[in-house]
This record gives structure tokens, C-alpha cells and sequence, in this order.
């Protein structure tokens, strides 16, 4: 009986007219294991091999049968992005989705994010994908100097990378933007601009890079006889509305008066310009503020502020490759990459 209903051979497309294996073995005229291999980018196919057959899968829209590839393999050709839910939008997720999946497109692996309540039990979704076996490698951020889940992966084995660095002796993959250098350049250019008192509202302080980026401002301090206003009360993570109230009281304040701001996101950036302006206080007048950005927005919201760039989509794009490159036997050491920020 004729698989397309219409008479003849086969169907090359399968049995719902969905794009096969078979489809593009027919339209390439190779076999169906060549045609395999070659989406696997085995090592024994030709590079114009592999062209011509990815070329064709994505001129059909070829999708690879996972619950069939998984039989067959074990594997599921899946990266498993884990995802704060709570994860500064302006920042963080879009530019880092974005360079995750344009450099998985063309391989076997597909990305599928995974949320999370940082609230509760951060080795949960790990543990869940570990124990479910539902993907062949993860990427997660918000890491902490004694990370549990940097722990638990690299004691099963189980390939990873990560969007920061610990403080522990394992040697694993991660991409880290050096934020110790970026407060010490933010400080100076604020110093550049006359600024004396200076305030840094922090990432939460369980995180990795905090510490680095309170460090780096200590330092840039102390070398230039500057005096810091402490803000106690919130961080990037705190609601607008708590870090908008916390900076209108310190600019109202005559003894707690930051005329410098150092910040460790864009969006909480704006809470500060916001609470200072509600306070009848005016960014280049009576105030400086600095900060990293990766959609160059900041200028545009408010040309006076000092922009240091930060590059989430290259970030996205060398974690992809690290955990590829770790699936396929790579060593960790190999795999670890430092952004660090120009000072110009």
C-alpha cells in the first residue's frame, strides 16, 4: 500500500506529509544514514556533505523526531536554559536567549527554557532535568560562591555551563563579565566628572558577583580618596518602587547625599534616575550616574549617564558552545571566558 494515499512509491515526506529523514535522503540522493550523520555533524562526513543536507532540512523545515532520536541515541538534542523568573528583562533574558539559540541553529540541539522561583529550592529544576533525563546539557546564571547546583551536576557527570564563576575549586565552563574591572572604570569616570560620594546599589549579595563588583568599587574608592554613601535597603533585585523610594530619601537627605551613582543593572538604573528626578535632583546637574547595559538604551533615556557595555548576546553564544563542545568531550579549562570591559 502506497504511504500517501496517491498511488505509486513511498511517500518521502512520512506519514502525515511531515518532513523525514527519508525526505531529505530523497531530495539529496544519499542514504538515510548518511543523511543522519551528516545532522549529527559526524566526524567521517565531507563539510559540502553536510551543507547540502542541512541546506535541504532547512529549505523543507525538517525537525528532528525527538521521542525517536532519544530511542535510538539516548540523547534528546536538547539545552535546557534554567531561568529566574524574577530575571531583569532589560538585561538579562532577551540578549541572552537570543545568542543561546542563534548559535545552537544548524546543530542537532534546541533550546527550551526552563523557569524558576529563586524563592525556592534553586537545585530543583537541575535535579528535575538530571533525574528525568529530559536534557543532554543545562546554562544557568545567578551563581553563588558555594553554588549547590555547580556541585550536584559536576559530581553526576552531567554537562553544563554556567552565566558567572564560584568561589569553589571546580574547574567548570562559564562565561563571567569581569564586574570587579567594570565598578573600578564606573567609579573613575564618575570621579572624571567631579563626583566625590558615590553609592553602588548591588546585585543581592548570595551572588558571586557582588563580591566582585563591591570589591571593585571598594578599591576604586580607596585609591581615589573618595567616600561612599552605603545603601542598605535595597538592591537591583528590589522592586522599582523600593529602590525609587530608598534613593528620593538619600537625595533628601543633607548627611546620606550621593551626588554618584554606580549600577549593577539597567532597569534598577532607572528606579535610581527616577527617585533622584522625584526629589527635584537632576542627573548631570546635581548627580552622576554609571551603569552596564547590553541594549544601549541608557544614553537614550538619559544621554548624561556614563554606559558601560556589557555583551549578553556573546555571552549567550559561548555558553551554547560550551556545553556543545562539553558533549563532545572538550575539557572544562577549555571553556571559561572573562569579558573584560574597556576603560576608554
Amino acid at each position: 500500500m502506497a504511504e500517501d494515499g496517491q498511488g505509486g512509491g513511498p511517500r518521502p515526506g512520512g506519514a502525515k506529509g511531515r518532513p523525514t529523514l527519508r525526505t531529505i535522503a530523497y531530495m539529496t540522493g544519499l542514504g538515510v544514514t548518511t543523511v543522519s550523520r551528516a545532522l549529527n555533524d559526524a566526524p567521517d562526513i565531507g563539510q559540502a556533505t553536510k551543507e547540502r543536507v542541512r541546506l535541504v532540512a532547512g529549505q523543507i523545515g525538517y525537525r528532528p523526531n525527538r521521542a525517536g532520536v532519544r530511542l535510538r541515541t539516548g540523547k534528546t538534542n536538547v539545552i535546557s536554559l534554567i531561568l529566574s523568573v524574577e530575571t531583569e528583562v532589560l538585561g538579562l533574558t532577551p540578549h541572552l536567549v537570543h545568542g543561546i539559540s542563534e548559535r545552537l541553529a544548524g546543530t542537532p540541539y534546541h533550546l527550551i527554557v526552563t523557569p524558576y522561583d529563586p524563592r525556592t529550592d534553586p537545585l530543583g529544576p537541575v535535579r528535575y532535568i538530571v533525574e528525568t533525563g529530559s536534557a543532554d546539557g543545562v546554562i544557568f546564571s545567578r551563581i553563588e560562591p558555594e553554588d549547590p547546583r555547580v556541585r550536584y551536576l559536576r559530581e553526576r557527570g552531567f554537562p553544563f555551563a554556567t552565566h558567572g564563576r564560584t568561589a569553589m575549586d571546580i574547574v567548570h565552563p562559564y562565561f563571567d563579565f569581569d564586574n570587579e574591572r567594570y565598578a573600578e572604570i564606573a567609579v573613575r569616570r564618575l570621579a572624571a566628572r567631579g563626583r566625590e560620594r558615590l553609592a553602588l546599589l548591588p546585585p543581592p549579595a548570595n551572588l558571586t558577583y557582588c563580591q566582585h563588583m563591591s570589591t571593585g568599587f571598594a578599591r576604586a574608592l580607596d585609591r581615589l580618596d573618595l567616600t561612599e554613601i552605603p545603601i542598605r535597603e535595597v538592591t537591583i533585585d528590589s522592586a522599582h518602587e523600593a529602590i525609587e523610594a530608598e534613593v528620593g530619601r538619600m537625595m533628601r537627605s543633607a548627611r546620606r547625599r550621593p551626588d554618584g551613582f554606580v549600577c549593577g543593572s539597567a532597569s534598577a538604573a532607572i528606579a535610581v534616575i527616577s527617585g533622584a528626578e522625584a526629589a527635584g535632583f537632576e542627573i548631570g546637574r546635581d548627580f552622576d550616574l554609571a551603569v552596564k547595559d547590553s541594549f544601549h538604551m541608557m544614553e537614550k533615556f538619559r544621554r548624561q549617564t556614563v554606559v558601560i557595555h556589557e555583551d549578553f548576546r556573546a555571552a549567550g553564544a559561548f555558553l551554547a558552545d560550551a556545553v556543545t563542545r562539553t558533549l563532545a568531550g572538550v575539557p572544562p579549562g577549555e571553556l571559561q571566558r572573562i569579558d573584560v570591559p574597556p576603560d576608554a
